[in-house]
């Protein structure tokens, strides 16, 4: 039996479950018909949405940096410190929480597709500004800082896709060791 959702709600269900999809199988492998079945939908409302199956692909990644980047809002109130561990706190919450939407974010980063890695890299690009500009009321930031800032999130991105698939490591522990990393990279301990 099909349900009717309106336009928002339809397509945020058709992007959690290409997103649940898209995690557990390589591109290749997600069929349109497989989500317009699971969504209950015919193929030709899937594409009222979505033209491709390409640009739906791309619009999963874009939702889950997007995502992303609305939890790791940064707090101009805290010290650096405070929100660098704010915003790995809600960071890793939603490694935790939508572990299928992180590895397709990351699987995606290494898309042969140029507007899919053009994604990918606009979210780490607005996360590095985001520190950089936090860092900046503590520290003179220069080209040096931006590279240190741009290499420590892939470190983050590496140690938590490491994480989903070994979750025994102590959350706590993995956040500290982020923390310093940054800290030690950018010259703040």
């Amino acid at each position: 039996m099909r349900t009717r959702l309106d336009t928002q709600r339809r397509r945020e269900q058709l992007l959690a479950i290409g997103a649940r999809l898209f995690a557990d199988r390589p591109y290749d492998e997600v069929w349109i018909e497989e989500v317009a079945e699971i969504a209950q939908v015919s193929r030709s409302l899937l594409y009222h949405y979505f033209s491709s199956k390409k640009e739906f692909f791309a619009e999963v990644v874009r939702a889950e940096s997007d995502r992303i980047l609305a939890l790791t809002e940064p707090k101009p109130a805290l010290t650096v410190r405070e929100q660098l561990d704010a915003g790995l706190d809600a960071y890793l919450d939603y490694v935790e929480q939508h572990r299928e939407g992180y590895r397709i974010l990351h699987r995606a980063s290494t898309a042969v597709d140029a507007e899919i890695r053009r994604i990918c890299e606009d979210g780490i690009a607005r996360q590095r500004d985001r520190i950089l500009a936090a860092l900046s009321a503590e520290i003179r930031t220069d080209e040096v800082t931006e590279v240190a800032v741009r290499g420590w999130l892939s470190f983050v991105i590496t140690v938590c896709l490491e994480w989903t698939d070994r979750p025994t490591i102590d959350r706590t522990e993995l956040r500290d060791l982020c923390t310093r990393t940054l800290l030690t990279a950018v010259d703040l301990t």
